[in-house]
């Protein structure tokens, strides 16, 4: 197949995949933490558990990139094969609704889902021409932005109308999922460079040998700590009654899912295009300023205007976030280290996003949220300042792929 071909069928298969996409980045982001708060009660360690799923999934990436290279799996196939163990996870939550096999289920399914990552840069590497990358990915990501939107919505009325349909959202997820398997089993790709050896966590040399991977890793360690403290406590605050909102699930999905979303969707191609011509660092600067400024809007008011202007804020920062954290390494690794780039950075993620739950939610029982928004706002501040040298340094860009022809779409 050539490599004309490949970006198409690739690009076709990513519009598909992007509604079942969208609908499991529901799950993960409002929904699977709002039933365990509305429904099971859940306390500050089983909330914070539920919260960390997919990071336990980017914690796992180095693992599961070892593995895909040593089985020879194209892939796809492996990809496929990982989200077909989400949606039998979510079967088995449906069946035995308790609060242990939920949590553990919670965690699996978004592990699931996250830990396909490194693979699918790698296919985006390889079947997008490099010149085109950044605007046919954010393509996809628009679809999977509106259905984030749609079915936040949606889903938001129907547990406003009787919690226990959540029960109903588990089978939902559940075909998702297995929508997903479905189509990427159908995507061209090729199985990983293999170098042999046991030890799956042998691309942390990249951290050593490259710089420039090094201080952006540390500069990205300290603005995604703070994001994704603050992430999980958007459905904490608008729902607990001790924060004194008590907004009832259609209220939370429309702050958390609706309005964020609708914000990211005229946004997203925006940030694609910027992503294909703009300094890489220059662009991380101003998602940092953005995700700054919506934490100190969204935690520091209690208002409808100041909850919406947070809301608006995060949505317009998260679609860029979404191009600059999915296809960043393309701009400075070896096109055939790619997976190997991915996993580390998607491995740190992991741990952050594993620790950083955690922490909120026992340093929320001692501060105020306002505190910790300020906090956070901090750190961000300090990876930005960080980051400036490289911006004067160098363009921030190692071109990766070889080819520039137009994909039919």
């Amino acid at each position: 197949m050539s490599g004309l071909d490949r970006a198409t069928v690739t690009y076709r298969l990513e519009q598909q995949r992007a509604v079942a996409n969208g609908i499991l980045e529901a799950a993960g982001s409002t929904f699977l933490l709002l039933i365990a708060v509305k429904w099971f009660a859940a306390g500050a360690t089983a909330k914070a558990f539920v919260a960390t799923g997919g990071s336990v999934g980017l914690l796992l990436t180095p693992i599961v990139v070892s593995r895909v290279a040593a089985l020879g799996w194209p892939v796809a196939q492996a990809a496929s094969r990982l989200a077909a163990l989400g949606a039998l996870t979510f079967v088995v939550m449906r069946l035995a609704p308790s609060l242990p096999v939920y949590v553990i289920g919670s965690v699996i399914t978004m592990a699931a889902a996250s830990s396909a990552v490194p693979l699918l840069t790698q296919i985006y590497q390889e079947n997008y021409p490099e010149k085109q990358r950044g605007r046919l990915f954010a393509r996809a990501v628009m679809i999977r932005i509106g259905t984030v939107a749609v079915f936040s919505e949606g889903a938001g009325r129907l547990l406003s109308h009787d919690l226990q349909h959540f029960q109903w959202l588990l089978v939902i997820f559940a075909v998702a999922f297995a929508f997903l398997s479905f189509c990427l089993a159908r995507y061209p790709s090729q199985p990983l460079h293999n170098e042999g050896g046991s030890n799956p966590f042998r691309a942390m040399r990249f951290v050593r040998a490259d710089r420039l991977f090094r201080h952006t890793l540390i500069c990205w360690m300290l603005m995604g700590f703070a994001n994704l403290m603050m992430l999980p406590l958007r459905v904490e605050y608008l729902a607990n009654p001790k924060y004194g909102l008590a907004l009832d699930a259609s209220q939370v999905a429309l702050f958390t899912g609706v309005i964020p979303n609708l914000a990211r969707l005229p946004m997203s191609q925006v940030w694609g295009w910027l992503f294909d011509r703009m300094n890489f660092f220059l662009l991380r600067v101003i998602l940092n300023v953005g995700f700054g400024l919506g934490i100190l809007t969204f935690f520091l008011s209690d208002s409808f205007e100041g909850l919406l202007a947070g809301a608006i804020i995060f949505g317009v920062s998260s679609a860029g976030g979404d191009v600059a954290w999915g296809l960043w390494v393309t701009k400075l690794a070896p096109p055939e280290r790619v997976a190997d780039y991915m996993s580390v950075h998607t491995f740190f993620t992991g741990t952050r996003g594993v620790v950083a739950p955690l922490v909120a939610f026992h340093l929320v029982n001692q501060l105020s949220v306002a505190t910790l928004g300020a906090l956070s706002t901090g750190l961000i501040v300090l990876s930005s300042l960080l980051l400036l040298p490289e911006i004067r340094r160098a363009p921030g860009v190692r071109p990766g792929g070889v080819l520039t022809e137009e994909v039919s779409e």
